[in-house]
């Protein structure tokens, strides 16, 4: 066997099976998993256990001879009574010994912790749950952005890059102490570290009734590809749509608004718009409209003279971009819309795929303008079916 010698012994190349397996005995790794599980409103499911005062994602330690997919899919059943096929790994996370909480006694050379993806689990899969008679006390489902304080830092770390991975769609990603080895952008600005933008209001399709008052216009602007048009907020890592609040210079007009807001916070420019329709806050007798259009064009970057800020731009699926909100129950409704506005629009539905930032300098020409939405449309509404 050609490898470093054993300590103790003179240099050489060669080792004897015994030294060998001694050698890698020696080296032995803990091996963990977890699955990562979100209910249809993007909450994270978490554990409240009677062995700790922090709250642990679903998982547990491997098994000798077991592999760590199996050993997920045990712990589903041992810690949630519920059978589950594991199948798609998020993250692969290598655990320092340094990073490892625990008494100088108990560390050992490192930790390697799969985390998989549970999936989303609707309101029957959750009630088939059915926990242990001891240490797993409670569940819950919370806001990604609650996991800080609810799990361990390192655990926090790993499951909120877990939790990005499986938006971003690039396939299994490699950790260091729960912290990717290539950043993605979503990585980069830290999205999810604060709560989503939370509208749960109830969606309506068509125009806002005269008595509320539009106090909101956004829109789904889609690239030639049926991907959407999102900006990221670099000090928080929110997401927004692109649109915003009507003022004056609008004349009362919303599809104004648009134009002017997109123009401001993205450089972007789109064809005629459809109307989606709107959600209202009943309490404040506000409405908020939605739009979907064709992007035209995207200029280069530049600051938002109402916030000063230079937004991230991506470009996403519309359902990755859904898992960046928080619209409660009525996000299968909106959803449903923006897909009825991309077919009417002639755009193909989006592939999932890895989500791309917008350089400073980018410009996206789209095939779409010469289509019912394209440039050429007027820039007054029509409505969606």
């Amino acid at each position: 066997m050609t490898t470093a010698p054993v300590p103790g012994e003179p240099p050489s190349t060669l080792m004897s099976d015994e030294a060998y397996g001694a050698l890698r005995a020696a080296a032995a790794l803990w091996v963990g998993t977890s699955v990562l599980i979100t209910n249809s409103y993007g909450k994270v499911l978490i554990q409240h256990v009677d062995y700790r005062d922090t709250c642990l994602l679903p998982g547990g330690a491997v098994d000798q001879g077991e592999s760590p997919a199996h050993a997920a899919a045990r712990e589903l059943m041992e810690e949630l009574g519920v059978a589950a096929l594991v199948d798609r790994g998020l993250a692969v996370d290598w655990v320092s010994t340094g990073a490892v909480d625990a008494p100088a006694s108990m560390r050992f050379p490192g930790e390697i912790l799969h985390v998989f993806d549970g999936g989303t689990w609707d309101d029957g899969r959750i009630a088939e749950i059915r926990l242990p008679p001891s240490e797993i006390t409670g569940i819950e489902f919370v806001e990604p952005a609650r996991l800080p304080g609810l799990l361990s830092p390192a655990d926090a770390r790993r499951a909120l890059s877990a939790l990005r991975a499986r938006i971003n769609a690039a396939g299994t990603v490699l950790l260091e102490n729960g912290r990717p080895i290539t950043p993605g952008v979503l990585d980069r600005l830290d999205v999810l570290r604060t709560a989503r933008p939370e509208y749960h209001y109830p969606w309506h399709r068509g125009p806002a009734p005269r008595e509320l008052t539009v106090t909101q216009v956004w829109a789904w602007l889609f690239a030639p590809d049926g991907r959407v048009l999102i900006l990221l907020d670099p000090e928080t890592g929110s997401a927004l749509l692109p649109g915003g609040k009507p003022e004056e210079q609008d004349q009362g007009d919303p599809v104004s608004t648009l134009h002017r807001e997109a123009d401001e916070e993205a450089a972007a420019r789109f064809g005629s718009p459809l109307l989606l329709g709107h959600v209202t806050d009943p309490a404040g007798r506000r409405a908020y409209l939605r739009y979907a259009a064709a992007l035209t064009d995207v200029g280069p970057a530049r600051s938002d003279p109402a916030t000063g800020l230079t937004y991230t731009r991506i470009l996403a699926a519309p359902e990755q971009a859904a898992e960046l909100f928080d619209w409660g129950p009525s996000v299968a409704d909106h959803l449903a819309a923006v897909h009825r506005a991309r077919r009417r629009l002639g755009i193909p539905g989006a592939a999932l795929q890895p989500v791309t930032e917008l350089g400073i300098t980018d410009l996206v020409l789209s095939d779409a303008a010469h289509g019912p939405g394209g440039a050429g449309g007027s820039r007054h509404p029509s409505h969606a079916p």
